[in-house]
């Protein structure tokens, strides 16, 4: 059993998969830049978490905001190797250079309209839509979602809940800088980005509930805890055509660990059966190991 989990711990991802993860979280995060400065920046709207700040510190400070959005996320990347693995990390990194990038790149271009509702609608949008499609393939672009699921492990509190206390702070902040029309209308493209988020990854609360059937359950299963630091719960089923009896395994993830869940469920066993859920609260605590 031991030696199933190392053999996944020591996988390479096919050269393939990851020409595929990197060109989406490419895609993902040009999208968000685009979204960024070439529609919320030019109108002085911000988005939240990490981006909202350094949107608001390269306006006090003149610096290309690309320089911000790579020095603060930095810390949180840690944080995701930490928490989330190398994988996780390094589609982070990734996903935050090339925004990065692409933020100083569309600094010069001309704000596509000067309508502030037009400018929050579709900034709003077009933003939440690269983020999803980096999150939805094993990434972040923002460091704010990190911490919270860090934190989430030591307090009552639901990632979904977290974010929000971070951001009601943040762009409470850029009422003072920009004014209180534009902090509204900064609340109004924050709400509509989560809204694209949600729909790109099909759940916009951090928590999931996952089902699992295999033959290789317990390995699945030590794998889970081991490489997630997620708790599970087995059941004993039987199948209703066979007759044969059947390990069942359920656990709750977030969902920027689902990408991680489904490619070690897949590596250990292709043939599994496997149902993900969203999850609309989650009371009570699991025992969360550390993971290596």
């Amino acid at each position: 059993m031991t030696e199933g989990i190392n053999t996944i711990q020591q996988r390479k991802y096919p050269l393939n998969k990851i020409i595929r993860r990197a060109i989406a979280i490419t895609i993902g995060a040009i999208i968000m830049a685009t979204g960024l400065e070439i529609f919320l920046v030019p109108n002085n709207v911000i988005d939240g978490g990490i981006t909202g700040i350094s949107i608001m510190l390269s306006h006090i400070t003149g610096w290309q905001l690309g320089i911000f959005l790579f020095l603060f996320n930095l810390p949180f990347v840690y944080l995701g190797f930490k928490h989330l693995g190398k994988s996780f990390a390094i589609s982070t990194i990734y996903g935050i250079f090339v925004l990065s990038i692409f933020t100083s790149l569309f600094h010069p271009v001309p704000a596509f309209t000067n309508d502030i509702l037009l400018a929050t609608v579709f900034g709003g949008i077009i933003a939440g839509i690269g983020v999803g499609i980096v999150i939805r393939n094993g990434g972040a672009l923002d460091g704010t979602e990190i911490l919270a699921i860090v934190i989430n492990k030591k307090v009552p509190f639901s990632v979904g809940e977290i974010i929000m206390f971070f951001n009601v702070f943040i762009l409470g902040a850029s009422g003072f800088l920009f004014g209180w029309d534009r902090a509204m209308y900064s609340l109004l493209a924050y709400v509509l980005a989560t809204k694209a988020i949600d729909t790109v990854v099909a759940g916009m609360e951090g928590s999931k509930s996952v089902w699992i059937i295999s033959e290789e359950a317990h390995v699945i299963g030590q794998a889970v805890t081991e490489r997630l630091g997620r708790g599970v719960t087995y059941f004993e089923g039987k199948g209703a055509f066979s007759g044969d009896n059947k390990k069942v395994i359920f656990s709750i993830i977030t969902r920027l660990e689902e990408s991680k869940l489904k490619n070690l469920v897949e590596d250990i066993d292709p043939s599994a059966f496997l149902a993900i859920a969203d999850v609309s609260d989650v009371r009570g605590r699991f025992k969360k190991n550390k993971i290596h």
